[in-house]
């Protein structure tokens, strides 16, 4: 099976706003939502000097039906937490928001750049603007793996928007992300810790899941994650460093569609954005709807690479990150990260 979807670029949609500390270092990885008037909302990563990231929120403005700027409606997540602050670093970053029908909220999960550094973390809300925080996630630990989950930083986190069958069978709620094995950064010469069974350390798209029942009796249950299983690992050369998820999984004809992100170029040790020397490109998969460990087709190019001026030229240039889903009158647009300073919006079709 091939994967029969183009993403076709439509303009930039939200740069940083002259003036403003708090986008001082750029605006990028959007997350979005509607509320239950039906507006279309962008929950940006706003990051103010010193790479200190909050998450904020703006009306996605329309032209005859396509998204084309945004009205902002300041911040509805910020680091306040102590675990979101280390003594050098703060944030809340990159999130991924998943309305979850079943629960009647939306889902957002953000990384929170804390002490031990990227670590992810999970609210709720029924409205887009307050924000209930769940707390870090937690993964359940997992003799197979002979390691813990929670040793290490994890990024592009998202849940998928409807149950699906845990590998036991069981309804559960699924969440992709992406552990990075490489514990240097913490504790020097400490080095990779690689899981039992994998051999590759670069890192790629894992899922874990939580049984319907348990986040039903309650919802703070959606943290406790476990029966990890990876997914995917780099295979092509647009993807050859790193792969990870990125706007929540679209059920399509085929399948589940995932776009993702794959990196190809240097990226030295640590978390510092201008010692990168990478280019993200878009790509996707399609993951088996009663299996979703179990790929089944997966591009073999980049649906989109930095070509434009904003996506080659910004805080980390030669960058594409999709982030977000949305269908505006029957058209899906996705929205993405450019070169980690503003944001653009593509259309995503299916091919006949």
């Amino acid at each position: 099976m091939t994967v029969p979807y183009t993403l076709t670029r439509v303009g930039v949609l939200m740069t940083a706003e002259p003036g403003n500390d708090l986008e001082a270092e750029g605006v990028l990885n959007p997350a979005t939502g509607h509320t239950p008037d039906g507006t279309l909302y962008l929950l940006p990563r706003l990051v103010a000097t010193g790479n200190v990231s909050r998450v904020g929120l703006a009306e996605v403005l329309l032209d005859d039906g396509v998204p084309a700027g945004v009205r902002r409606e300041g911040v509805v997540l910020a680091p306040d937490e102590g675990w979101e602050r280390g003594k050098n670093n703060a944030g809340v970053e990159d999130p991924r928001v998943t309305y979850v029908p079943s629960l009647g909220l939306h889902v957002m999960t953000y990384v929170a750049y804390g002490p031990l550094g990227p670590k992810p973390a999970l609210a709720v809300s029924s409205d887009l603007r307050e924000w209930r925080r769940l707390g870090p996630l937690h993964f359940e630990y997992q003799p197979s793996l002979d390691t813990d989950l929670n040793l290490f930083p994890n990024k592009d986190t998202v849940f998928f928007p409807e149950p699906v069958p845990g590998p036991d069978g069981e309804p559960s709620y699924a969440m992709l992300h992406r552990p990075m094995w490489d514990l240097g950064w913490f504790r020097e010469g400490e080095g990779v810790h690689l899981p039992a069974g994998v051999t590759d350390d670069r890192p790629g798209i894992w899922v874990s899941f939580v049984p319907v029942a348990e986040v039903a009796a309650d919802v703070r249950n959606l943290v406790h994650l476990r029966q990890h299983r990876l997914v995917a690992m780099s295979e092509h050369p647009f993807e050859e460093l790193k792969i990870g998820a990125g706007p929540a999984p679209l059920r399509v004809p085929e399948g589940w569609l995932v776009i993702h992100h794959g990196v190809t170029g240097e990226q030295p040790a640590g978390f510092d954005p201008t010692t990168q020397k990478v280019r993200y490109a878009a790509g996707a998969l399609i993951l088996d709807p009663a299996d979703v460990t179990r790929v089944i087709a997966r591009t073999s190019e980049p649906l989109m690479v930095p070509e434009t001026e904003e996506e080659k030229v910004g805080t980390v240039g030669n960058v594409v990150f999709p982030t977000a889903i949305e269908e505006v009158d029957g058209v899906r647009y996705v929205f993405y990260g450019m070169a980690d300073a503003a944001i653009g919006v593509a259309r995503l079709d299916r091919t006949e």
